[in-house]
């Protein structure tokens, strides 16, 4: 993340949240709104605790009552599949604990025994019957579970922003687990680290003067299970991690919702993905899996970190 006037980082949803704002006086505010927006949406969206998706996961088939915030969730979690033609999923939490993803990254047990077995993902177009009430139900398919790890994080920093914009009077920048959007911007751009890894060594400095810029990465949230290795990232067509030409893609975007399906449907989609980026005129990176890097739309060929 790029400098600001001041500046503070806490975790939350498993990850490392930024926060900064042009004006220091402004700082704590902007602390507290974020600290509360990101506990909202942990506790409708979580699917390692008591929430109202694991109520959902536990119900398949049938209408749940649920906060009208987990609705907004899996609203934009269709939304993104129906742009990438379920690509980026979100109903991959079955298959996602089938390779091991089963509880909080950091209490996944490393080179766990058992055998593995080769996941059933659900049909690639199963997304189209997931059912939403704006009151507050959800309905998803039979035999699927949902997982918003695709598109949670930059929703999140989305919601974070909205909420910044009409708190503080000031511009603001928000990062959640990389995720990156601007609140009320001011026509000044804000300077962003690109890295692969966070808090990994920085690799380029872009300029973010508004918007949402995204990383997907198969780098990190890495284990073994049964002496197979796997990434969080799955492939919806095959349930199995990615293993295309990208390990990295980072993407900007209008939202950061829309930056993360870029970036995320690039890396299941290899090969084709820079012709699909071009095509929806995305402005992305990409390294390859030998730490080739390629460019696409009006992202900069070259700028060094330093």
């Amino acid at each position: 993340m790029g400098a600001a006037t001041s500046h503070a980082t806490f975790r939350a949803l498993g990850s490392e949240v930024y926060v900064g704002v042009r004006r220091p006086a402004e700082l704590d505010r902007a602390l507290a709104v974020t600290r509360a927006v990101l506990r909202d949406v942990d506790e409708v969206a979580s699917r390692f605790r008591d929430s109202d998706l694991t109520r959902v996961n536990a119900q398949p088939g049938q209408w749940v009552a649920v906060d009208p915030l987990l609705v907004a969730a899996v609203q934009v979690g269709r939304e993104a599949a129906r742009q990438t033609d379920g690509l980026v999923s979100p109903l991959l939490g079955r298959v996602l604990v089938e390779v091991g993803y089963d509880r909080d990254f950091a209490l996944i047990e490393e080179g766990a025994s058992g055998s593995f077995v080769r996941p059933e993902p659900p049909p690639l177009d199963a997304w189209r019957e997931i059912c939403t009430d704006p009151g507050g139900w959800v309905r998803i398919p039979e035999h699927t579970a949902l997982d918003l790890g695709a598109t949670g994080k930059a929703w999140a920093a989305d919601l974070v922003a909205a909420a910044l914009t009409e708190r503080l009077a000031c511009s603001a920048i928000v990062g959640v687990g990389g995720d990156v959007r601007v609140a009320a911007p001011d026509g000044v751009p804000w300077p962003v680290v690109v890295a692969e890894r966070p808090g990994g060594p920085a690799e380029e400095l872009t300029a973010l003067a508004g918007g949402g810029l995204a990383t997907s990465t198969t780098t990190v949230r890495r284990w073994a299970r049964a002496g197979v290795r796997h990434h969080h990232l799955l492939d919806p067509r095959t349930g199995l991690p990615t293993t295309g030409a990208w390990r990295t893609v980072t993407a900007a975007g209008a939202t950061c919702v829309a930056a993360n399906t870029a970036s995320t449907a690039a890396i299941v989609m290899g090969d084709a993905a820079t012709g699909w980026l071009e095509d929806h005129a995305v402005s992305a990176r990409l390294v390859g899996r030998r730490g080739a890097v390629a460019r696409t739309g009006a992202w900069p060929r070259e700028r060094s970190a330093a």
